[in-house]
């Protein structure tokens, strides 16, 4: 199958290698003319025959928003236009609607699988009209492994799925970062390498974040070479409100967000004031800053 990949970053360039692996001709842009095949947007379309497929792979927001804008212009009707980036559900309905009034048929594509993707193939949760999912099929057969793609339904049920994918995420990482700092802080000198290895094992919390956690350990014990500030890239934020929204407890998930937003101030605020606290009603000794 022949389409346009838009975004040859660490992702876009990994789901680009998949495909030609497999023997789909693709054309590549990005804004980086270093990486670019060709020289911009209006040069992707004019490459491809109708009906065109074009998969969206930037980032969130506002570069997503101007890149479908630009295709939806440069489209005709019949054309397939694929976000697989990590766009909010809602603006994916949304560009559904106004790409339709133009005859283009848009797809939402839940995409995770980061760097590994390349290698072990793409988890892909896929919104947007069927009959444009049957005709793209080929494209997600390639990328995903064996079951791993699938229909979620209408327009924005691909990264609504998504978002509460990694809204998980959060709360498996949280966990598994809590429990191996209780072992590092025990009386007891664990190899945390050793442990995650064991863990996978058998146990009932083995998973592939366990064995990158076996291979973080493996190349820095204590983890020394590694800052630790956590940043988040939005699903995690709008899981939440999602979870406000409709009165669903998920207090795992939002817990899991607050830490990291703990983790990006080396003297946090609120900490003082804990700390402060207990000095004041309890006598516990503080450290000076």
């Amino acid at each position: 199958m022949k389409m346009g990949i838009v975004g040859l970053g660490r992702m876009g360039a990994g789901i680009t290698e998949r495909l030609r692996r497999d023997g789909h001709e693709v054309v590549g842009y990005d804004r980086n003319p270093a990486v670019s095949e060709v020289p911009s947007l209006e040069a992707l379309v004019q490459a491809l025959e109708a009906p065109r497929t074009v998969w969206v792979m930037v980032p969130a927001g506002d570069p997503t928003q101007a890149t479908i804008d630009e295709l939806a212009d440069l489209l005709s009707p019949g054309d397939i236009l694929i976000d697989g980036g990590n766009s909010y559900y809602k603006d994916s309905a949304r560009r559904a609607g106004e790409v339709a009034a133009k005859g283009i048929k848009f797809m939402d594509s839940g995409t995770s699988g980061g760097i590994w993707g390349l290698t072990v193939g793409f988890c892909l949760m896929v919104g947007g009209p069927k009959d444009a999912f049957d005709h793209a099929e080929p494209i997600f057969k390639t990328l995903a492994p064996e079951g791993g793609y699938a229909y979620m339904g209408p327009a924005g049920a691909g990264h609504y799925c998504k978002m509460v994918h990694n809204g998980i995420e959060y709360g498996l990482l949280q966990a598994y970062a809590e429990g191996f700092h209780l072992l590092q802080g025990s009386d007891y000198d664990y190899n945390l390498e050793s442990v995650a290895s064991l863990w996978n094992s058998g146990s009932v919390i083995r998973s592939w974040l366990l064995e990158l956690a076996k291979d973080a350990f493996g190349r820095d014990p204590d983890l020394e070479k590694i800052k630790g500030y956590v940043d988040d890239s939005g699903e995690g934020r709008w899981t939440i409100l999602e979870a406000v929204n409709r009165g669903i407890p998920a207090p795992v998930i939002t817990d899991s967000l607050y830490a990291r937003f703990t983790s990006r101030d080396d003297n946090s605020f609120a900490m003082r004031v804990i700390a402060a606290l207990r000095n004041e009603f309890g006598g516990h000794p503080v450290k000076e800053a």
